[in-house]
């Protein structure tokens, strides 16, 4: 009985972190936090190469990154009933 309650255990945990992994992938936080550290690479390569609007144009992929995000659920949505 002792084995059968430890497996049980080990499959609850192991649920728990599947799931939590799952809630990381598809949370704002996440996507918050690529779209500013895609913003401030880009920034600083752009300040580094002398770019003229070097914060303006960072803007723009972690904008496109942030929006393909919000969008991707709606195009699953979409690629799912056509299947």
């Amino acid at each position: 009985m002792k084995q059968i309650e430890t497996r049980l255990k080990v499959i609850e945990d192991r649920n728990k972190r599947v799931e939590n992994d799952k809630a990381w992938e598809v949370s704002l936080t996440r996507r918050l936090s690529i779209t500013l550290f895609t913003y401030i690479t880009v920034l600083l390569y752009l300040m580094l190469i002398k770019n003229e609007k070097p914060f303006l144009n960072a803007s723009v992929p972690s904008i496109g990154f942030l929006l393909s995000t919000l969008l991707m659920k709606n195009i699953k949505k979409i690629w799912q009933n056509k299947k």
